[in-house]
């Protein structure tokens, strides 16, 4: 069997394709992957040893670069991806059994599949990026913003539904037309089936029924990482007492210019040392200004700036996690047991800060730029020690077979058994 599995988005919407097809391939199946061209997740598809097709143009380039999309550079952005799908999509799902979508809508996708002849999957990282009674839509979807006072939960929806129309909805029947093929109406839900996958942790990112979609919950698609931490990371770690982790990963930062610097003062302020995750925004330490008429020393023994890294590893060495709220930095944290503070900063970070704090395993901060007086009080609930009895005790309920679930339902939507049990799918991926 040949599996296709396509994204478009940042390091968390490929990292769990990565854990797919490990899972995939060791029940026998071939896999290609269609990701953004970065060379890191490149690297991450192929360490797994599936194939890696470069699709649109560089996620990091968009987001970190001089010029990153504009609103109104939106539409034309949205219709190149759609040309992609028909043109890069296509040719890669070629031979292959089925397709698994994911990642920023993947409109044009599910028809690529249907000329093809072929099962499509749509999987989502989110509970609450499906329409459902018990989410709002993210008010962050290109288009005309929401009337103000409208509250009603299938009215918005609604009204999410036909900005995808809006954005889409030209690009992709203009391909159809140019194929022979009838138009497209209602695009979102079309993208979506009527039985997407959640591919997220059931305790982390419960689905709660009560919609028209048969929803499969696979739980959350890991990749599992054996690489050790680096000696200089490890030697740190081991010189004092677990420091708080500060890392933001994929975001940008943008409206938080002196993010480092806060953050690093609101953690020695609670008198722990503190490990900086440079990240996508280049988080350091020698940049930054005065905080209260005090400046941050780089020299100090206190902290330590990591690039990529374990963050399975570092996680469980860690007082605290302070992070975006991406699916897979809440869940990892999670997984390792860590208190979490969550500074959310767009679509489904801020239910994932909501999650974090209802559960009982962190602190939602209000907003996306943190001042030293709201990081400090949040990291204060972070780091009391109910805090971390109720963390260690959710992270033994954290589920670790998502994508070994997801694997195998992929063989039984096209109708062939494995060619044998799932094994250790750490062994893919290690130093």
């Amino acid at each position: 069997m040949r599996v296709l599995l396509t994204t478009y988005g940042s390091r968390g919407d490929v990292e769990p394709l990565a854990g797919l097809a490990a899972a995939v391939r060791e029940l026998g199946a071939q896999v290609r992957v269609c990701a953004p061209p970065d060379g890191e997740f490149e690297e991450l598809v192929t360490g797994v040893g599936a194939e890696f097709v470069p699709f649109g143009r560089s996620v990091r380039e968009l987001v970190t670069g001089v010029a990153p999309v504009s609103a109104d550079d939106v539409p034309r952005f949205a219709a190149e991806l759609v040309a992609a799908r028909f043109d890069t999509v296509a040719a890669a799902a070629e031979g292959c059994d089925v397709v698994v979508a994911t990642g920023l809508l993947p409109v044009g996708t599910r028809s690529v599949a249907e000329l093809r002849g072929i099962p499509y999957v749509y999987a989502c990282f989110h509970p609450c990026e499906l329409p459902s009674p018990h989410y709002l839509p993210s008010a962050a979807r290109p288009g005309p913003p929401f009337p103000p006072g409208v509250t009603d939960n299938r009215v918005l929806w609604d009204l999410d539904a036909r900005k995808v129309d809006a954005l889409y909805g030209d690009a992709l029947n203009s391909h159809l037309a140019a194929l022979g093929l009838p138009p497209v109406t209602g695009v979102r839900d079309h993208v979506f089936t009527g039985q997407p996958w959640l591919a997220a942790d059931p305790v982390l990112g419960p689905w709660q029924d009560l919609t028209d979609l048969d929803v499969v919950q696979t739980g959350a698609w890991l990749l599992p990482d054996q690489r050790p931490l680096p000696a200089d990371l490890s030697a740190f770690l081991e010189a004092g007492a677990p420091p708080v982790y500060v890392g933001f990963g994929s975001m940008p930062m943008r409206g938080a210019p002196d993010v480092a610097r806060v953050a690093v003062e609101a953690v020695r302020a609670q008198g722990r040392r503190v490990v900086v995750g440079s990240g996508w925004a280049g988080l350091g330490l020698t940049d930054v200004g005065p905080v209260d008429g005090d400046r941050i020393d780089g020299d100090r023994d206190d902290c330590f700036v990591v690039g990529e890294v374990n963050q399975q590893r570092l996680f469980g060495r860690v007082a605290a996690v302070v992070h975006h709220g991406g699916a897979g930095t809440t869940t990892t944290a999670a997984r390792a047991g860590a208190p979490q503070v969550v500074v959310p900063q767009l679509v489904d970070q801020p239910r994932w800060a909501e999650r974090v704090a209802e559960l009982g395993i962190g602190a939602a901060h209000d907003g996306p730029t943190p001042t030293f007086a709201s990081l400090s009080a949040a990291l204060t609930t972070a780091l009391a020690d109910e805090t971390r009895a109720r963390a260690t005790t959710v992270a033994a309920m954290i589920r670790t077979d998502g994508a070994e679930v997801a694997a195998r339902l992929l063989f039984d939507v096209v109708g062939r058994s494995p060619e044998g049990p799932v094994g250790s799918v750490a062994s893919v991926r290690s130093a």
